[in-house]
C-alpha cells in the first residue's frame, strides 16, 4: 500500500488511481484530467469520492466547473525543477477557493515539501527512496518565510 504525508501525518493512502487495483472496498478514485473530460457523464454519475490528476501543462481554468465534485486534485511534479504545480496549487486555493486535498505526486523530494505547503499543497506522495519521516520534519525546518502566507491557505499544524 502506498504511504503519503497528509496534514503532517504519515498515512496509508485510501485513494487509488484509475487503472490500479482498488483496495478492498475503496470507492475513492483519482482519474487523469483527460479521462475526466472525455467521459464527463460517467464521472458525474460516479457514486464514490472523485479526484483528478493534472500535469504541468494542464490549465486549472479548464476544470473549475468540476471542482465542487472533486475531493482531491493531484498535481504532478515530473522533475524537481518543475515549478508550474506551485502556481496550480495557489490558483486552486486562492482564486477558485478549492477546499479539498491538493496532493503533490511524482518526483516529490523532501526539500520541496515546505515550499509546496506554502502554496496550499497539503498531501505529498513522495518520490521513491525519500524518507517520509525526514519529509515530515522538513515541514518544520524554517520559522521565517519571505512570502507571506495567504489567509485562504489551510494552516498545517
Amino acid at each position: 500500500m502506498r504511504k503519503l504525508l497528509r496534514q503532517r501525518e504519515i498515512v496509508t493512502d485510501d485513494w487509488h488511481y484509475l487503472g490500479e487495483e482498488s483496495t478492498l472496498g475503496s470507492d475513492s478514485l483519482i482519474v487523469p484530467l483527460a479521462e475526466l473530460r472525455d467521459n464527463s457523464a460517467t464521472w458525474r454519475a460516479w457514486q464514490g469520492r472523485l479526484g483528478v490528476r493534472i500535469g504541468p501543462a494542464d490549465r486549472v481554468e479548464t476544470f473549475t466547473a468540476d471542482l465542487p465534485r472533486l475531493a482531491v486534485v493531484a498535481i504532478e511534479f515530473p522533475a524537481p525543477s518543475e515549478g508550474r504545480g506551485y502556481t496550480q496549487a495557489r490558483l486552486l486555493r486562492n482564486r477558485y477557493g478549492f477546499k479539498g486535498e491538493i496532493r503533490a505526486v511524482g518526483l516529490v523530494k523532501q526539500d520541496q515539501i515546505f515550499f509546496m505547503s506554502r502554496c496550499g499543497i497539503d498531501a505529498f506522495e513522495l518520490a521513491p527512496g525519500e524518507d517520509p519521516e525526514a519529509a515530515r520534519h522538513a515541514l518544520h525546518l524554517f520559522s521565517v518565510s519571505y512570502q507571506p502566507r495567504r489567509a485562504s491557505l489551510p494552516e498545517l499544524s
